[in-house]
Parts: structure tokens; sequence; C-alpha cells
């Protein structure tokens, strides 16, 4: 049986820990749609608490998102709270945690990576960043949406990286935080949307980077930004 949420995310069980991963959760979820890779209800976000994942519900708008529409399951998808019904891909979301050490997950349609997801097999190798993703980023083979199907297309897809398309679909990264998760879905489409504009220029072809280029790149953001 589900719980009733209170309007403040008190009533969430676990307490305050859980109401912050949920107040993070509608956050990067708003974010996704105001930065245009997520049209109306499409895309959906989750974040691992433990052995629960909150999860966005599906077919509401992420702008009328309030602590009393938290959702909770565990990892085999059984409910554990919250009165809607949880995103129609959650056993894509659910597949990542069992198989990584991921703590979040976002799915978009963003448009540009799901062009992309229609041309090519992986991402062509047109800036260094795809070394942040741990190699070239594949493109799961086709399934129907919130299918084990998918979910199983999309493992095969992520092996050894942290972001993959999905063929005519769109985008699925993972993080150890939401902020990150997200960070590399933006980074995603930002590469693709590149590689298009590049590739449509008439008589040209892009510069694509070697297999050794990009190890010798990913050795290197291994080591960037703040030292804590």
């Amino acid at each position: 049986m589900s719980e009733q949420v209170s309007e403040s995310g008190g009533g969430l069980p676990g307490g305050a820990e859980l109401a912050r991963a949920w107040d993070e959760l509608v956050a990067t979820a708003r974010r996704t749609a105001a930065d245009g890779l997520v049209v109306g209800t499409s895309g959906n976000v989750s974040v691992r608490v433990g052995d629960t994942v909150l999860v966005t519900p599906s077919g509401v708008p992420y702008d009328r998102l309030g602590p009393k529409d938290a959702i909770g399951t565990d990892l085999e998808g059984r409910l554990l709270f919250g009165n809607l019904v949880p995103t129609s891909e959650l056993p894509l979301h659910l597949a990542v945690y069992r198989s990584t050490d991921a703590s979040a997950v976002v799915h978009t349609h963003a448009a540009h990576a799901t062009a992309v997801s229609t041309l090519v097999f992986e991402v062509p190798l047109v800036h260094y960043m795809a070394g942040a993703f741990g190699g070239p980023v594949r493109v799961a083979d086709y399934a129907l949406y919130g299918t084990e199907e998918l979910a199983g297309n999309m493992l095969a897809a992520l092996h050894g990286r942290t972001g993959c398309l999905l063929r005519n679909h769109g985008t699925v990264t993972y993080g150890d935080t939401l902020d990150q998760a997200y960070d590399r879905t933006a980074q995603l489409e930002w590469m693709c949307r590149v590689w298009l504009l590049a590739d449509a220029v008439p008589g040209r072809s892009p510069a694509l980077l070697s297999r050794p280029q990009l190890d010798e790149a990913a050795e290197a953001l291994r080591g960037y930004g703040q030292k804590h």
C-alpha cells in the first residue's frame, strides 16, 4: 500500500534526507524542460537514496510537481510510497541502479542527440569531452519505451560508459549526483549538435579524434577541476 506524503515533504519515509533528494530531483527535472532537453512530460529523472529510488511520475508536467507528488520504489520496482504512477521508464532507471554505482539518472528526448541516434551507431569523436563518458558514446538498439528489452539494450550500450543514446528515442546518463548526471546529458546534447553542424557543411567532413587522442584526453580529464 502506498503512503500519503505530506505537503511539506516531512512525511516522506526516511524524513529530511528523502525530502531534500526529492526537491533536488524536481529542480533537475524542471531544468531539463527549461533548457529544452524535453518537451511536455517527456523524459524522466531519478535519484537513489540507499535502497530507495525516487522517480518522476508519469504524465505530470514538471512545473506542477510538489512534495505531495513524491514517489519511491525499491530496486525491484515495488512501490514504497506515493500516490501517483511512476514514469513508464522505471525499468530503465532501475536497470542502471542494479548494474552500476549510480546515484542519479537523467533521461531526455534532447533534439540533437535524438537526431544523431537515427544516423550512427556511436557518436562521432568530434570533441575530446567524449572522454568524460569513458569512450565513444554508443547508440542502444531500438526497443519500445518502458520495456525490459529497452533497458537491456541500454545496459549493453552503457557498458564502460556513463551515458548513451537510445535509437530513435533520446539520451540516458548517470552520475554520482543529479548535477553530474544532468551535466553529462547537456554535454552529450552539445556534442551531438556540434557534429550535426559540422557534418552539414557541403563538401566537407568533420575532423574526428583518434582513439589514442581520446584516451589521452580522458586521462587528462580525470585530474580536471578543483581538488578538495
